[in-house]
């Protein structure tokens, strides 16, 4: 339809819809076009209208008159192909009960604090620039936090840094520290952001296959540069790494001198035994420690941080200042209220109490079918075994099917079988075989009414296919 009011005159509108109509492929290269006078009179304007458009369009290369036969399109523009589709994430699982890993129980938080906190925040004046390192109130707090709750202090020969969460910090040591073609150890299966960030800085990811007791220390080849895990809490298969394989590991760092990013994304959380001390508090030499509050508290924070030595640390604030970035101040002086006023340490305990009768409540309806179920009684999900990639898709399309999002460990594989990655596998004769297949399963996230409906459906659709 043309718009007699619009300022644009009516033969560019013309000229506008053609094109549109090519793009859209409502017109096809070699259609003919109606003749000026047939479109001008169909249109209800001057054949001058008509005449104009057409000679631009012939002027682009959109329009051949042929002597006899009338004007046709010459050519119309390819539609892009359509991109990939990623791996399903919850973020896909709109409208569905969402028992995906990797969210924090909101249930949990008190509102008032979580609003008291916001309203601190925003007493701080506006800054024209920001503190690379993080604003100093953060950095205050977290040190207070990792001694009361994980039992590591940060004297004088660890830095902390503020971040804008784990993949963030993990995308700065890598352009930071290491160099493009440098090679950096992962737990496979492991935290695929961690491993994308790596990705994008240019460095090799090597998939280390986990046991019961996490990664395989003795599957590391010795040219790495770095290693990354999560001794607290595997991601996805939920094993602690125990005492005499941390020990291990870190007699691997320093022999061969390389790094380990020790990711505590919910250290914080155990409801059988203590936790272990974090392996920054026995190797802060060789140990650079990630936390972040987004499993804890609220993604809407979006802040973390990093525990490095003095030398690391540099690295990352001069990447800093070279490229302008750092994290945002707002999430850090959240932070900040909520452990000065003690709420966060109130907040813990709550998450203490209100986790484990949910992870009863799931683990004891997988068990009355049947079901084996993987990982420690700690963070906020749980891994149920499959003999195969079919029982697995098949697990989560029944469950689709009847309202409830479920996360497969196919995802989470650096190298899945039997078409890898070849960007996650640089070197094709170390690719192992993929060989964990069964269901993750997070009880944080949903309500407790929303948790009790989708508990007893995904128990069905997993007792159907195990």
């Amino acid at each position: 339809m043309l718009d007699r009011t619009a300022a644009e005159p009516l033969s560019v509108q013309v000229a506008d819809g053609l094109r549109a109509a090519a793009t859209s492929g409502a017109l096809r290269a070699e259609d003919r076009l109606p003749s000026s006078r047939a479109l001008a009179r169909q249109l209800g304007v001057s054949r001058t209208v008509i005449a104009a458009a057409y000679d631009q369009l012939h002027a682009e290369g959109w329009l051949a008159g042929r002597r006899g036969s009338g004007t046709y399109l010459t050519t119309a523009p390819v539609a892009p192909p359509a991109p990939p589709a990623p791996p399903a994430g919850p973020e896909d699982e709109a409208g569905l009960l969402d028992l995906f890993p990797g969210a924090p129980c909101i249930d949990a938080l008190d509102p008032a604090a979580w609003r008291r906190a916001w309203r601190a925040a925003a007493d701080h004046s506006a800054v024209t620039r920001r503190e690379r390192a993080g604003e100093p109130g953060f950095r205050t707090a977290v040190v207070e936090h990792l001694l009361r709750h994980r039992g590591l202090r940060a004297g004088p020969d660890a830095v902390v840094l503020s971040t804008a969460g784990t993949s963030s910090a993990v995308c700065e040591f890598a352009n930071a520290v290491l160099r493009p073609g440098d090679i950096v150890a992962m737990e496979d299966p492991g935290y695929q952001r961690a491993a994308g960030a790596f990705l994008a800085a240019g460095i090799q990811v090597y998939p280390v296959a986990c046991d019961e007791d996490g990664l395989r220390v003795d599957r590391i080849p010795a040219d790495v540069r770095a290693v990354y895990c999560t001794p607290a809490h595997q991601f996805p298969l939920g094993a602690r790494m125990p005492a005499a394989r941390r020990v291990e590991l870190v007699e691997f760092a320093r022999r061969t001198g390389i790094f380990i990013l020790e990711d505590d994304y919910d250290g914080e959380l155990r409801y059988d035994t203590a936790p272990l001390p974090l392996m920054a508090a026995m190797a802060p030499d060789v140990v650079i420690h990630l936390g972040t509050t987004s499993k804890i508290l609220s993604p809407a924070l979006g802040v973390g941080w990093l525990v490095a030595t003095p030398e690391i640390t540099a690295a990352v604030l001069a990447y800093r200042e070279r490229t302008g970035t750092g994290p945002s101040p707002a999430g850090q002086h959240v932070f900040t209220a909520l452990a000065r006023h003690g709420d966060l340490a109130r907040h813990l305990r709550r998450l203490r109490r209100t986790l484990p009768p949910r992870r009863e409540l799931l683990v004891g309806t997988l068990r009355a079918r049947g079901l084996h179920v993987l990982g420690d009684a700690a963070g906020s999900h749980v891994v149920v075994p499959l003999s195969s990639a079919a029982a697995e898709d098949q697990a989560i399309a029944l469950a689709h099917a009847r309202g409830v999002a479920l996360d497969g460990l196919a995802r989470h594989h650096l190298c899945a079988q039997p078409e890898p990655n070849p960007r996650l596998c640089t070197m094709p004769s170390l690719v192992p075989t993929r060989h964990n297949f069964g269901i993750t399963l997070g009880y944080a996230a949903l309500p407790l009414p929303a948790l009790t409906t989708a508990i007893p459906i995904a128990a069905d659709c997993l007792a159907a296919v195990a």
